[in-house]
């Protein structure tokens, strides 16, 4: 068990300072350099004499130097906040405003000024980088002091800093570690989601605190499909971490396969509903490999359950569920008045563990709505509607914020996404509502990747609708209208960009 993570990252360097951290596209780092960057960096950090514990804003990309900055930050006693280089300008200076912070350091070069706050430049990082030091970590972040805090988006597009302590991190971490997993030792772990998206945790935690590998994928090649599968088999694998959005991508290609990937035993998915259908398509093309299913808010630390994707789950639900609590957590769910239902009903997850973050950095009206006092216990208010069954497994309804009424009708988009990802004719397809004058729903579009088909649009919609109709699904909840798509827009976390698609349907 992991009791510190900077003391486990720092004693795998020290025993094997030769051993690879980092592989980005074949320029490759150790644990000896990960020391001495990041020892340098808080010794440096040490000298600004910065308030105690104030955040330090990181800005950059899928880099081992934003790895080494990170550590560097938390062995100096602060937090650190990742910001994508993908970034709109607007996006980057408000967080500086609402983060209040110390300094901000630039990996990679800032598009923009950031008046009031101390800069360290790329220039002088490398200058920073090429000390040799002899640092002691005596005040690093420990226990319940935030490690890193990541923005995520906000229902009113306004970002919220979600502030993740230590003790959250090592409680997932640890998890992670354990035989719920069975991570191998010292895996080489793809690392493809930005470090500011809280999935990429869910690669680097477990990663470098076993001293594993970590395997860069960039946006420049994940954009580029040519670059992406020439790429793909020269990493070497043996743990895969994405959205299922991603995955997606990477079955279009049709030798992803166990015979061209011997050495990827582990997938895991977090950051949106894994469909049957993705999941029956990975089980058959990596029939050996375990596939997990993973779901948790940023506010939790990246994950809190999991369930193996067998047969039998297979088999068993045609809608995945997201799986089993870990431990230490207790997930409830409740109903409008915050009153728990019986086993197999719907409501809202309530979320309690050490794992659950303390709120939002200076914001406190919005942590007291989110994290509220419920039978004497602070808990987290998910806003993800779930059922809990009769053996513990929890299955995703979707968001509270995501029901819409169209003529009268209740409908829950993620519901509809479920049907459309499960009808023969749709690689891929998402609903959204299209509003009237009035702001009301008048309309609920898909937009669909289509799979290969001689059909006209006509007589696709027309068997589309023939095949939906002829299921489960209610008639009230087919989409009156169909748009067809070579792919969906992509969000730079590799979810399907569900608001850019409302704001084009609704232009």
């Amino acid at each position: 068990m992991i009791k510190n993570m900077i003391t486990a990252i720092d004693q795998i360097a020290v025993a094997d300072p030769d051993r690879l951290v980092y592989d980005d596209l074949g320029r490759t780092n150790t644990y000896g350099e990960l020391k001495r960057y990041s020892d340098a960096l808080a010794e440096r950090l040490d000298a600004l004499k910065l308030p105690a514990e104030a955040p330090i804003l990181v800005y950059g990309g899928q880099t081992f130097t934003m790895m080494a900055t990170f550590l560097g930050i938390v062995k100096s006693g602060h937090a650190y906040v990742p910001i994508d280089t993908h970034s709109p300008l607007e996006r980057i200076t408000t967080i500086n405003d609402i983060a209040k912070p110390a300094a901000a350091i630039a990996v990679a070069e800032l598009p923009t000024e950031l008046p009031d706050t101390l800069v360290i430049t790329p220039d002088d990082l490398e200058a920073i980088f090429s000390q040799r030091v002899d640092y002691v970590v005596d005040h690093g972040v420990s226990g319940d002091a935030t490690y890193y805090i990541i923005f995520t988006s906000g229902t009113t597009g306004k970002p919220k800093g979600v502030q993740i302590s230590h003790a959250n991190l090592l409680s997932y971490v640890n998890w992670m570690l354990s035989d719920d997993f069975d991570l191998p030792a010292q895996p080489r772990t793809l690392s493809q989601a930005p470090y500011s998206f809280d999935l990429s945790v869910m690669d680097w935690g477990p990663t470098l605190a076993s001293g594993g590998t970590l395997v860069a994928l960039p946006k420049k090649v994940t954009d580029n499909f040519k670059a992406l599968f020439e790429t793909l088999p020269t990493m070497d694998l043996n743990v895969w971490v994405s959205t299922p959005s991603f995955i997606d991508i990477c079955l279009l290609e049709p030798t992803f396969d166990a015979a061209h990937y011997p050495n990827l035993s582990r997938f895991l998915f977090c950051g949106e509903e894994l469909t049957h259908g993705t999941a029956q398509t990975l089980h058959s093309r990596f029939p050996e490999a375990k596939i997990f299913n993973t779901y948790g808010p940023t506010e939790t630390t990246v994950a809190v359950t999991q369930v193996e994707i067998t047969d039998q789950l297979l088999a068993d639900y045609p809608r995945l569920p997201i799986g089993y609590a870990k431990d230490d957590t207790t997930m409830t769910v409740v109903d409008d008045q915050l009153n728990e239902v019986p086993a197999g009903t719907e409501g809202e997850i309530l979320i309690c563990g050490p794992s659950m973050s303390k709120g939002y950095l200076h914001n406190p009206d919005k942590t007291a709505k989110a994290f509220i006092t419920w039978n004497g216990r602070t808990v987290y208010r998910s806003g993800d509607l779930g059922v809990q069954l009769d053996n513990g497994l929890i299955m995703y309804r979707g968001r509270t914020d995501f029901q819409i009424k169209l003529h009268g009708y209740r409908i829950e988009l993620e519901e509809v996404n479920h049907y459309l990802s499960q009808e023969d004719h749709i690689q891929a397809g998402v609903a959204v509502p299209r509003y009237d004058r009035n702001h009301k729903v008048s309309q609920l579009i898909a937009w669909v990747v289509p799979e290969t088909t001689d059909l006209s649009e006509l007589d696709l919609t027309k068997a589309i609708k023939d095949n939906l109709q002829g299921g489960d699904m209610m008639e009230y909840m087919i989409p009156q209208r169909f748009v067809y798509k070579e792919s969906l827009p992509m969000t730079p976390n590799g979810k399907v960009d569900i608001k850019s698609i409302i704001a084009e349907v609704n232009a």
